[in-house]
């Protein structure tokens, strides 16, 4: 096969860039399309704010015919290299057919790119943040992700290991079974931590109730992660990003923002019913009948995702994680909810789990991020 590699330099290229893995996945029955005017915006500077701390670089392969075969980036989020202390170059956004040559050629192009920019590791799959999809998928290949997760073939790990990739880390996913009846002890001793530790449940009855809060929230989410893998703390610009992609989305019955004596936020959990579905229904497009499907999951689901929940360190092993599940199980008996998908999270991640540990769950899907040295 005769492969052409090309930077992405228009914005018909950019369309085509994030089209082209719901191109190839387009009878898959597991692949969820991701909404392709969302991907297109994450990866334009002039939308998004994590470009004021990262720069990157796009390409498409095509074989002889012109058609991609497919798709990679490279991105240099700078402050995290300067928290860590490391030269590092991300790839993410990766997709392509089961050719070992593509696979390579798009690889080589990140690896060119991060010489270039004296960077002496490559890491990845991941996104400008930690927020954005992570990991190879190398486990539960007959199960739905979730609409924050993401799907691929299971020949993408033989690929990286046979150019030398080896494993960093692991995000792991969870499908929690709710029982018919919530045992009245979680609220029992979600008010014995509350009233001990002097803390309470913000009131939210509506969407605009959470604005006052999100200060603090963002402010508790940067100290809670400053530790995780990929984090970095969050820009004024990039906060304003994350509330414009979830907030509208939100349903109060799902969030718990939990508060000290003087009203600081000292932990918060945010869940959102699955849009997996629905996304699928959209095939990439909200408009003109996409959003149609989503606003519909966001009010008839019998499935939640956990998005994030952040404990303050002050607060960390004190059974606030309870209050935060009380919360959570109040909306889910109100609203019918029979499954939790725990999203991904890194497989040593015990904070999360602690919320559903004594629940039936299912660890259902695996994905892997890897690294390689470059020097």
């Amino acid at each position: 096969m005769n492969i052409t590699l090309k930077e992405v330099a228009t914005r018909k290229e950019l369309k085509d860039f994030v089209h082209f893995p719901n191109e190839l996945y387009k009878d898959n029955p597991y692949y969820v399309p991701q909404i392709e005017s969302m991907d297109r915006d994450t990866l334009d500077p002039k939308k998004n704010h994590a470009f004021e701390v990262c720069e990157g670089k796009c390409w498409l392969a095509y074989n002889e015919n012109g058609k991609i075969v497919g798709r990679v980036a490279g991105i240099i989020n700078h402050r995290y290299n300067e928290k860590v202390g490391e030269k590092i170059c991300r790839f993410g956004f990766i997709d392509f057919i089961d050719n070992q040559e593509v696979s390579k050629m798009l690889m080589n192009a990140v690896e060119r790119y991060a010489k270039e920019k004296g960077m002496t590791m490559v890491s990845g799959p991941t996104g400008f943040l930690e927020f954005d999809a992570a990991g190879i998928l190398v486990e539960g290949f007959d199960q739905i992700p979730t609409a924050y997760g993401k799907y691929n073939a299971p020949y993408y790990e033989q690929h990286l290991l046979q150019l030398g990739y080896k494993k960093e880390v692991d995000f792991v996913e969870y499908r929690i079974l709710v029982p018919d009846v919530i045992p009245e002890r979680y609220a029992r001793f979600a008010e014995v931590v509350a009233e001990k530790n002097e803390l309470h449940q913000a009131v939210l009855r509506k969407r605009s109730d959470v604005d006052p809060y999100l200060h603090g929230v963002f402010a508790c989410m940067n100290a809670a992660y400053s530790k995780l893998h990929d984090f970095s703390e969050l820009t004024p610009g990039q906060c304003d990003d994350l509330k414009k992609q979830f907030l509208s989305n939100i349903n109060v019955d799902f969030v718990s923002i939990v508060l000290d004596i003087t009203e600081k936020v000292v932990a918060f959990g945010v869940g959102l019913p699955s849009l997996s579905l629905a996304m699928q229904k959209a095939k990439g497009r909200l408009f003109p009948f996409g959003f149609i499907h989503i606003l519909k999951a966001l009010k008839k689901n019998d499935t939640i995702d956990l998005l994030l929940i952040a404990i303050d360190d002050e607060y960390q092993n004190k059974g606030v994680n309870a209050m935060i599940f009380d919360k959570f199980a109040q909306g889910i008996t109100k609203n019918g909810i029979k499954y939790i998908e725990s999203t991904r999270e890194l497989e040593n991640n015990t904070t999360v789990r602690n919320l559903w540990g004594r629940f039936e769950h299912t660890l259902h899907k695996r994905a892997r991020v890897y690294n390689k040295s470059i020097n």
